[in-house]
């Protein structure tokens, strides 16, 4: 791959991070913030079945803004990888960082973008199964409990 579509597909890939990042933080956010009222206006926070729904929800929301706090970090050293000219000198800068911060120890040779990308769409993946939980118990208990 040339210096110039390593450095685009990197941006790219950060700025998409950034995209996914957000948007399931912002709808959780929201999301939580009435799901307790909507219950309680339905009267389903009598039925067990919908505060366990809402602790559900209230558990994967966390999961999800914290999966969205890593995706967010990741886009931040995705986009650190394409301020250097070539991969090697982008994945070695992030992985000196990292060994910096000590959240990981610096490896003997720094690991292929397509490596680091697909470790990202894992966590992504993660946030999007998460996040259909939350949808999953937020819907259940705000909608579908009795009245």
């Amino acid at each position: 791959m040339s210096d110039d579509a390593y450095q685009r597909k990197t941006a790219a890939f950060a700025a998409t991070l950034i995209t996914q990042a957000a948007w399931p933080g912002a709808i959780v956010i929201a999301g939580d913030s009435i799901a307790p009222l909507v219950a309680s206006a339905r009267g389903a926070l009598h039925a067990p079945l919908a505060v366990l729904a809402l602790l559900v929800a209230a558990a994967s929301a966390v999961v999800v803004l914290g999966l969205s706090a890593l995706l967010l970090f990741d886009a931040l050293l995705f986009r650190l990888m394409a301020t250097h000219g070539d991969e090697i000198s982008g994945g070695a800068a992030v992985d000196d960082m990292l060994s910096r911060m000590r959240l990981k120890p610096a490896p003997p040779t720094p690991r292929p973008l397509d490596d680091r990308i697909a470790g990202t769409r894992r966590l992504l993946t993660r946030q999007r199964v998460a996040f259909a939980v939350f949808v999953v118990a937020f819907l259940t208990a705000g909608f579908w409990m009795p009245r």
